[in-house]
Protein backbone atom coordinates (compact mmCIF):
# COMPACT_ATOMS: atom_id res chain seq x y z
CA UNK A 1 0.00 0.00 0.00
CA UNK A 2 0.92 3.58 -0.09
CA UNK A 3 3.96 4.38 2.38
CA UNK A 4 4.34 8.34 2.31
CA UNK A 5 7.28 10.04 1.09
CA UNK A 6 8.18 6.81 -1.03
CA UNK A 7 8.03 6.76 -4.71
CA UNK A 8 5.58 4.15 -6.11
CA UNK A 9 6.08 1.75 -8.72
CA UNK A 10 4.10 -0.28 -11.44
CA UNK A 11 3.72 -3.89 -11.08
CA UNK A 12 2.39 -5.81 -14.08
CA UNK A 13 0.38 -8.85 -13.08
CA UNK A 14 -0.71 -11.52 -16.02
CA UNK A 15 -4.23 -12.96 -15.11
CA UNK A 16 -5.93 -16.61 -15.86
CA UNK A 17 -6.46 -16.99 -19.52
CA UNK A 18 -9.80 -18.92 -18.75
CA UNK A 19 -9.49 -20.91 -15.34
CA UNK A 20 -10.15 -18.57 -12.23
CA UNK A 21 -7.98 -20.99 -10.39
CA UNK A 22 -4.27 -20.45 -12.69
CA UNK A 23 -3.65 -17.08 -10.61
CA UNK A 24 -0.47 -17.04 -9.28
CA UNK A 25 -0.50 -16.89 -5.68
CA UNK A 26 2.27 -13.36 -6.13
CA UNK A 27 -0.07 -12.05 -8.84
CA UNK A 28 -2.83 -12.43 -5.68
CA UNK A 29 -0.60 -10.79 -3.32
CA UNK A 30 0.63 -7.57 -5.52
CA UNK A 31 -3.51 -7.34 -6.26
CA UNK A 32 -4.35 -7.36 -2.43
CA UNK A 33 -1.47 -5.07 -2.23
CA UNK A 34 -1.94 -2.50 -4.81
CA UNK A 35 -3.15 0.96 -4.62
CA UNK A 36 -4.73 0.94 -8.01
CA UNK A 37 -5.67 -1.98 -10.41
CA UNK A 38 -5.30 -0.79 -14.08
CA UNK A 39 -7.76 -2.87 -16.10
CA UNK A 40 -8.39 -3.07 -19.82
CA UNK A 41 -12.17 -3.95 -18.55
CA UNK A 42 -12.76 -3.07 -15.30
CA UNK A 43 -16.22 -5.74 -15.09
CA UNK A 44 -13.97 -8.70 -16.19
CA UNK A 45 -11.26 -7.78 -13.57
CA UNK A 46 -13.99 -7.81 -10.90
CA UNK A 47 -14.54 -11.70 -11.17
CA UNK A 48 -11.38 -12.46 -10.42
CA UNK A 49 -10.92 -10.11 -7.84
CA UNK A 50 -14.30 -11.20 -6.29
CA UNK A 51 -13.55 -14.45 -6.45
CA UNK A 52 -10.70 -13.95 -4.10
CA UNK A 53 -11.73 -11.40 -2.18
CA UNK A 54 -9.79 -8.75 -3.65
CA UNK A 55 -10.93 -4.95 -3.24
CA UNK A 56 -8.88 -2.15 -4.36
CA UNK A 57 -9.55 1.24 -6.81
CA UNK A 58 -9.69 -0.42 -10.29
CA UNK A 59 -9.14 2.18 -13.51
CA UNK A 60 -10.10 1.98 -16.85
CA UNK A 61 -7.02 1.06 -18.84
CA UNK A 62 -7.57 -0.33 -22.09
CA UNK A 63 -6.37 0.98 -25.79
CA UNK A 64 -8.69 3.63 -26.17
CA UNK A 65 -7.10 5.62 -22.93
CA UNK A 66 -4.20 4.33 -22.51
CA UNK A 67 -2.45 7.55 -23.17
CA UNK A 68 -5.08 9.39 -20.92
CA UNK A 69 -4.54 7.58 -18.58
CA UNK A 70 -0.83 6.69 -18.67
CA UNK A 71 0.22 9.89 -17.41
CA UNK A 72 -2.39 10.16 -14.61
CA UNK A 73 -1.12 6.91 -13.43
CA UNK A 74 2.32 7.81 -13.44
CA UNK A 75 1.54 10.90 -11.58
CA UNK A 76 -0.17 8.99 -8.71
CA UNK A 77 3.11 6.39 -8.77
CA UNK A 78 5.51 9.57 -8.30
CA UNK A 79 3.50 10.41 -4.86
CA UNK A 80 4.20 6.60 -3.93
CA UNK A 81 0.87 5.01 -5.61
CA UNK A 82 1.68 1.02 -5.57
CA UNK A 83 -0.32 0.02 -9.52
CA UNK A 84 -0.87 -3.08 -10.78
CA UNK A 85 -1.49 -3.39 -14.46
CA UNK A 86 -3.60 -6.19 -15.55
CA UNK A 87 -5.32 -7.14 -19.04
CA UNK A 88 -8.52 -9.11 -19.25
CA UNK A 89 -6.53 -12.42 -19.70
CA UNK A 90 -2.75 -13.50 -19.77
CA UNK A 91 0.14 -10.69 -19.88
CA UNK A 92 -0.24 -7.35 -20.40
CA UNK A 93 1.62 -5.67 -23.40
CA UNK A 94 1.38 -9.45 -25.08
CA UNK A 95 -1.38 -8.11 -27.91
CA UNK A 96 -2.80 -5.97 -25.13
CA UNK A 97 -2.39 -2.74 -23.86
CA UNK A 98 0.06 -1.51 -21.46
CA UNK A 99 3.36 -0.67 -23.14
CA UNK A 100 2.84 3.17 -23.13
CA UNK A 101 2.31 2.60 -19.62
CA UNK A 102 5.54 0.55 -19.10
CA UNK A 103 7.51 3.44 -21.38
CA UNK A 104 6.09 6.26 -18.97
CA UNK A 105 7.33 4.90 -15.90
CA UNK A 106 10.69 3.88 -17.08
CA UNK A 107 10.82 7.13 -18.61
CA UNK A 108 10.32 8.76 -15.00
CA UNK A 109 12.41 6.44 -13.65
CA UNK A 110 9.33 4.56 -11.74
CA UNK A 111 10.54 1.25 -10.59
CA UNK A 112 8.49 -1.74 -13.12
CA UNK A 113 8.06 -5.23 -11.57
CA UNK A 114 6.71 -7.79 -13.96
CA UNK A 115 5.38 -10.94 -12.47
CA UNK A 116 5.59 -14.59 -14.33
CA UNK A 117 1.87 -15.97 -15.08
CA UNK A 118 -0.68 -17.48 -17.67
CA UNK A 119 0.12 -17.23 -21.62
CA UNK A 120 -1.91 -18.44 -24.40
CA UNK A 121 1.00 -18.71 -26.70
CA UNK A 122 2.76 -20.88 -24.67
CA UNK A 123 0.35 -23.00 -23.82
CA UNK A 124 -0.59 -23.87 -27.38
CA UNK A 125 2.98 -23.87 -28.47
CA UNK A 126 3.52 -26.61 -25.95
CA UNK A 127 0.03 -28.19 -26.75
CA UNK A 128 0.80 -28.32 -30.42
CA UNK A 129 3.48 -30.98 -30.57
CA UNK A 130 5.27 -29.16 -33.11
CA UNK A 131 8.78 -29.59 -32.62
CA UNK A 132 9.87 -26.04 -32.08
CA UNK A 133 14.19 -24.88 -31.23
CA UNK A 134 13.06 -21.71 -32.56
CA UNK A 135 9.84 -19.63 -32.61
CA UNK A 136 8.03 -16.39 -32.90
CA UNK A 137 5.21 -14.81 -31.74
CA UNK A 138 3.10 -12.54 -34.24
CA UNK A 139 0.16 -11.68 -32.24
CA UNK A 140 -3.21 -11.69 -34.71
CA UNK A 141 -2.01 -12.92 -38.12
CA UNK A 142 -2.28 -10.02 -40.71
CA UNK A 143 -5.66 -10.01 -43.20
CA UNK A 144 -4.10 -9.34 -46.70
CA UNK A 145 -2.58 -12.01 -48.49
CA UNK A 146 0.49 -10.42 -48.94
CA UNK A 147 1.21 -10.33 -44.77
CA UNK A 148 -0.30 -13.71 -44.29
CA UNK A 149 2.16 -15.69 -47.07
CA UNK A 150 4.83 -13.63 -45.50
CA UNK A 151 4.65 -14.98 -42.22
CA UNK A 152 3.76 -18.24 -43.56
CA UNK A 153 7.40 -18.11 -45.63
CA UNK A 154 8.90 -17.71 -41.79
CA UNK A 155 11.83 -20.50 -40.81
CA UNK A 156 10.70 -20.80 -37.20
CA UNK A 157 7.33 -22.40 -36.18
CA UNK A 158 4.72 -19.29 -35.49
CA UNK A 159 2.40 -19.03 -33.06
CA UNK A 160 -0.29 -16.48 -33.68
CA UNK A 161 -3.93 -15.12 -32.50
CA UNK A 162 -6.69 -15.79 -34.85
CA UNK A 163 -10.44 -14.74 -34.69
CA UNK A 164 -12.60 -17.68 -35.14
CA UNK A 165 -14.41 -16.64 -38.02
CA UNK A 166 -11.06 -15.97 -39.98
CA UNK A 167 -9.44 -19.69 -39.36
CA UNK A 168 -10.40 -21.48 -42.16
CA UNK A 169 -9.12 -18.94 -44.54
CA UNK A 170 -5.96 -18.29 -43.31
CA UNK A 171 -5.38 -22.15 -43.09
CA UNK A 172 -6.93 -22.44 -46.70
CA UNK A 173 -4.25 -19.24 -47.92
CA UNK A 174 -1.56 -21.54 -45.92
CA UNK A 175 -2.38 -24.60 -47.74
CA UNK A 176 -2.18 -23.02 -51.04
CA UNK A 177 1.46 -22.38 -50.03
CA UNK A 178 1.97 -25.38 -48.21
CA UNK A 179 -0.83 -27.96 -48.21
CA UNK A 180 1.35 -30.42 -45.59
CA UNK A 181 2.49 -27.89 -43.14
CA UNK A 182 1.51 -29.27 -39.85
CA UNK A 183 -0.49 -27.19 -38.00
CA UNK A 184 -2.45 -26.99 -34.55
CA UNK A 185 -5.56 -25.27 -33.83
CA UNK A 186 -6.12 -25.07 -29.95
CA UNK A 187 -9.40 -23.04 -28.46
CA UNK A 188 -10.59 -21.98 -25.21
CA UNK A 189 -7.58 -23.16 -23.72
CA UNK A 190 -7.78 -23.78 -20.16
CA UNK A 191 -11.66 -23.55 -19.98
CA UNK A 192 -14.32 -26.53 -19.73
CA UNK A 193 -14.48 -26.70 -23.44
CA UNK A 194 -10.59 -26.80 -23.97
CA UNK A 195 -9.76 -28.41 -27.98
CA UNK A 196 -6.63 -28.49 -30.03
CA UNK A 197 -6.36 -30.01 -33.25
CA UNK A 198 -3.74 -31.21 -35.01
CA UNK A 199 -3.44 -31.79 -38.81
CA UNK A 200 -1.92 -30.63 -41.57
CA UNK A 201 -2.54 -27.13 -43.71
CA UNK A 202 -4.68 -28.93 -46.11
CA UNK A 203 -6.69 -31.69 -43.83
CA UNK A 204 -7.45 -28.01 -40.95
CA UNK A 205 -8.54 -25.79 -44.19
CA UNK A 206 -11.53 -28.46 -44.62
CA UNK A 207 -12.22 -29.27 -41.60
CA UNK A 208 -13.02 -25.39 -41.20
CA UNK A 209 -14.08 -23.98 -44.12
CA UNK A 210 -17.90 -24.59 -43.51
CA UNK A 211 -17.90 -24.11 -39.84
CA UNK A 212 -15.68 -21.58 -37.64
CA UNK A 213 -14.39 -23.20 -34.75
CA UNK A 214 -15.79 -21.47 -31.60
CA UNK A 215 -14.16 -19.45 -28.87
CA UNK A 216 -10.76 -17.78 -28.57
CA UNK A 217 -8.11 -19.35 -31.05
CA UNK A 218 -4.22 -19.76 -31.30
CA UNK A 219 -2.61 -21.14 -34.12
CA UNK A 220 0.61 -22.98 -34.24
CA UNK A 221 1.96 -23.16 -37.48
CA UNK A 222 5.19 -25.36 -38.10
CA UNK A 223 8.19 -24.15 -40.05
CA UNK A 224 8.27 -23.58 -43.27
CA UNK A 225 10.58 -26.17 -44.51
CA UNK A 226 13.98 -26.04 -46.21
CA UNK A 227 14.62 -22.39 -44.99
CA UNK A 228 17.42 -21.82 -42.75
CA UNK A 229 16.89 -20.10 -39.74
CA UNK A 230 19.62 -17.23 -40.07
CA UNK A 231 17.76 -16.32 -43.24
CA UNK A 232 15.04 -15.11 -41.33
CA UNK A 233 15.45 -11.01 -41.32
CA UNK A 234 16.59 -11.04 -45.16
CA UNK A 235 14.22 -13.12 -46.58
CA UNK A 236 11.42 -11.03 -45.18
CA UNK A 237 13.09 -8.16 -46.52
CA UNK A 238 13.65 -9.55 -49.95
CA UNK A 239 10.13 -10.53 -49.83
CA UNK A 240 8.85 -7.19 -48.94
CA UNK A 241 10.74 -5.71 -51.97
CA UNK A 242 9.41 -8.16 -54.70
CA UNK A 243 5.84 -8.49 -53.42
CA UNK A 244 5.41 -5.18 -51.64
CA UNK A 245 7.96 -2.70 -54.42
CA UNK A 246 7.53 -4.98 -57.39
CA UNK A 247 11.87 -5.60 -57.42
CA UNK A 248 12.85 -8.33 -59.60
CA UNK A 249 13.93 -11.59 -57.17
CA UNK A 250 17.41 -12.14 -58.67
CA UNK A 251 18.49 -8.51 -58.42
CA UNK A 252 17.16 -7.86 -54.79
CA UNK A 253 18.27 -10.97 -53.69
CA UNK A 254 21.92 -9.74 -54.46
CA UNK A 255 21.06 -6.59 -52.51
CA UNK A 256 19.79 -7.81 -49.86
CA UNK A 257 22.94 -10.09 -49.38
CA UNK A 258 25.16 -7.79 -49.98
CA UNK A 259 23.71 -5.76 -47.45
CA UNK A 260 23.58 -8.44 -44.61
CA UNK A 261 26.08 -10.56 -45.40
CA UNK A 262 24.24 -13.65 -46.45
CA UNK A 263 23.82 -15.86 -49.76
CA UNK A 264 22.15 -14.26 -52.57
CA UNK A 265 21.62 -17.58 -54.35
CA UNK A 266 20.51 -19.00 -50.42
CA UNK A 267 17.90 -16.07 -50.70
CA UNK A 268 16.92 -16.24 -54.19
CA UNK A 269 15.69 -20.27 -53.37
CA UNK A 270 14.69 -19.94 -50.48
CA UNK A 271 12.37 -16.83 -52.06
CA UNK A 272 10.74 -19.17 -55.05
CA UNK A 273 10.41 -22.05 -52.93
CA UNK A 274 8.39 -20.51 -50.62
CA UNK A 275 6.59 -18.65 -52.99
Amino acid sequence: MTTSGAAGRLVVCPTPIGNLEDVTLRVLSALREADVIACEDTRTTKVLLDRYGVSAERVRYDAHTERRVAPRLVERMRGGTVVALVSDAGMPLVSDPGLVLVQACMAAGLEVEVLPGPSAALAALVASGIEASTWRFVGFLPRKRGGLVEVFGSPEVVVAFESPRRVGASLAALAEVDPQRPVAVCRELTKLHEEVVRGTAASLAARYADEAPRGEVVLVIGAAAGIDADLGPALTALRRLVDDAGARPRPAAAVVAELTGTSANALYRALTETN
